[in-house]
């Protein structure tokens, strides 16, 4: 599958999670920083969105640690929150 359609399907699966909070959280992460993610990091994140949403939400927040699989840029991007939309 070409890096397009594969972002497309991860777009989807990011903003279609289930609850509000999690489409707002992983959601609002990926269109802020798929751009500029390698093949390698596209992989790490389709796996990543296998898990179960309390899980990578409770990563994003420190309350729970982060599995060693999952160490490094992109859990380090997603725990800075600045990302997700909120109305003002």
């Amino acid at each position: 599958m070409d890096r397009e359609t594969r972002l497309k399907r991860l777009r989807f699966r990011s903003w279609h999670r289930g609850t509000k909070e999690a489409d707002l959280l992983i959601g609002g992460f990926f269109d802020a920083h798929s751009a500029g993610w390698t093949d390698a990091e596209i992989d790490l994140v389709e796996e990543m969105l296998e898990e179960q949403d309390v899980d990578i939400m409770a990563w994003a927040t420190s309350m729970q640690p982060v599995p060693d699989r999952y160490q490094g840029s992109i859990l380090a991007a997603l725990k800075t929150l600045n990302y997700v939309p909120i109305q003002r």
